[in-house]
């Protein structure tokens, strides 16, 4: 995608964010001042170096083996269910949908296969700032959680892929909008794998530590290739963009 259209997409987005916040603050005080312009261009920006990034089944594959992680290769639809976390923002919360979900894997004829959809492993804002755990919001720590999900059923509504295994977070409290990795949390705290709204601008608490899907109809799309491997758990497997 050429740095032209990469622009009007950003502009696009920018308008989409700010009329959100300001159609969403109703019979608030509507000003949105100069430093949330800056965090939702600077967010923009993100997105598009990550956009313009190679994510392909190689570099993928290659990043899972340079950090040690297994890589399904043997036997039909063996999937690799892999969230690639954005590194431009550092630990910036950008309340966006700047990752990728990719799936890769063989398919009844040998041939690989790979797809990638928008998502976030990030909580959002309202997330960060209105978490319900006293320990902190979650936030996946890179790394590959063998048999960590099944097929169940997302806060009882639709399915989806839910944390049954143990998963290690960062747990974070001190709301400044910076994500702090100094502490870290194992256990099944419900991080499940669903979607966010038909085609959600910003995160907030979508995700209070959940990897979430930007679209429904891209997350539809997941959970029916997913199931295609006859398996009863999935290995789920983060890493981060600098890695690629």
């Amino acid at each position: 995608m050429s740095f032209f259209l990469c622009s009007i997409l950003i502009k696009k987005n920018i308008y989409r964010i700010v009329n959100y916040i300001y159609s969403s603050r109703k019979g608030k005080n509507r000003h949105i001042d100069t430093n949330e312009i800056y965090l939702i261009y600077d967010a923009m920006i993100n997105i598009y170096y990550l956009r313009t990034m190679e994510i392909t089944r190689e570099t993928v594959m290659a990043a899972c083996y340079k950090l040690g992680h297994k890589y399904f290769e043997n036997g039909s639809y063996n999937m690799n269910v892999i969230g690639v976390r954005n590194s431009a923002p550092g630990k910036k919360v950008t309340n966006i949908f700047d990752d990728w979900m990719t799936l890769s894997y063989k398919d009844d004829k040998g041939l690989w296969q790979f797809h990638k959809w928008a998502c976030t492993t990030d909580p959002g804002t309202k997330a960060v700032k209105q978490f319900h755990n006293a320990g902190g919001v979650a936030r996946v720590v890179p790394g590959q959680y063998p048999a960590s999900h099944f097929v169940g059923l997302h806060q009882g509504k639709y399915k989806a892929l839910k944390q049954c295994g143990p998963v290690k977070v960062y747990r974070d409290a001190n709301k400044d909008m910076v994500f702090d990795e100094t502490k870290v949390d194992t256990g099944i705290f419900g991080i499940n794998i669903h979607h966010a709204g038909a085609d959600s601008s910003v995160v907030e608490n979508w995700s209070e530590g959940c990897q979430v899907f930007k679209r429904i109809k891209d997350f539809d799309e997941f959970m029916r290739i997913v199931q295609l491997d006859k398996g009863e758990k999935w290995t789920y497997t983060l890493i981060e963009s600098k890695d690629l």
